[in-house]
C-alpha cells in the first residue's frame, strides 16, 4: 500500500516524464515559467514540525524586539504635529512635514527589518519539500565579482529551485553536483542533505533569538572538527 509520500513521488515524476517544467515562487530559477500550485503539491513534502516552527518564531520575536524601537519613534514623530495642533502652536503646520518625513523613514526602517523574518514565519505554514535528486553548486562571474549558487535538481537533473550563496563552501572542494535526498523550502533554502542539517535552520535557538551569531559560529567550528 502506497504512503502519501510514495504517491506524491509517483505523481511528481509522472508529470516530469510528460514534460511538466519546474519553477519556484520567489526564488531565482533557471526556468522562466513558475510552477502552478498543483505542480508544487505533487512534489513529496512534509509539514513543519513544532520544534522547527518554534525556532523560526523565536527568531521572528528577536527581530521584532529590534524593530520595535524605530516603530515607537515613528509613532512619536506622527503624534508630535497632532499635539502641536491641539495646543494651537503656530509652528505646527511648518513642522508637520518634517515630522511626517521622519515618521515615514523610521516606519520604513522597521518594515525592512521585519520583512525577512515575517516571510520566514509565513513559510512555516507551507510544506518542506523532499526530493530524491541532486544538489548542484555553481559559480559565475558578474562585473568581475564571483557569484555562487546552490540548486536542487530532480531525478531528471531539471532545476527545481536555486538560491544565492555568500561564498563557496570549502567542505565540497571542487565537486559541484552529486545525488542526494534533499529537504528544502522555497524561501529558506536547503534544510537537509541526506538527513544532515545544512545549518539553515538550527535545531534550537534561545528565546528572542539572543546569541544566534555565537551559536552559528560555534556550530561551524563543530562541523569543521
Amino acid at each position: 500500500m502506497l504512503t502519501t509520500f510514495d504517491s506524491r513521488r509517483r505523481e511528481y515524476y509522472t508529470k516530469r516524464r510528460r514534460g511538466v517544467s519546474e519553477g519556484a515562487f520567489g526564488l531565482r530559477l533557471k526556468r522562466s515559467r513558475t510552477m502552478r500550485h498543483g505542480e508544487w503539491h505533487a512534489i513529496p513534502s512534509r509539514p513543519w514540525t513544532k520544534s522547527e516552527r518554534r525556532v523560526v518564531f523565536r527568531g521572528f520575536l528577536g527581530r521584532f524586539t529590534v524593530a520595535i524601537e524605530p516603530l515607537i519613534i515613528a509613532v512619536f514623530f506622527s503624534l508630535l504635529p497632532i499635539g502641536l495642533l491641539l495646543r494651537k502652536q503656530e509652528t505646527a503646520l511648518l513642522l508637520a512635514p518634517i515630522f511626517g518625513a521622519a515618521a515615514l523613514a523610521f516606519l520604513a526602517y522597521a518594515v525592512v527589518l521585519m520583512l525577512p523574518s515575517t516571510r520566514a514565519m509565513l513559510e512555516t505554514f507551507g510544506p518542506i519539500f523532499i526530493v530524491d535528486g541532486y544538489v548542484q553548486y555553481r559559480r559565475r562571474t558578474e562585473a568581475g565579482l564571483p557569484l555562487y549558487f546552490v540548486a536542487v535538481l530532480d531525478a531528471d537533473r531539471s532545476t527545481l529551485a536555486e538560491w544565492p550563496l555568500r561564498e563557496w563552501p570549502s567542505s565540497i572542494r571542487e565537486r559541484d553536483t552529486w545525488p542526494a535526498m534533499v529537504e528544502f523550502s522555497r524561501f529558506g533554502g536547503i534544510h537537509r542533505i541526506d538527513g544532515r542539517s545544512t545549518g539553515v535552520l538550527p535545531a534550537e535557538i534561545a528565546p528572542l533569538g539572543i546569541g544566534v551569531v555565537q551559536h552559528s559560529a560555534a556550530q561551524e567550528r563543530k562541523d569543521l572538527d
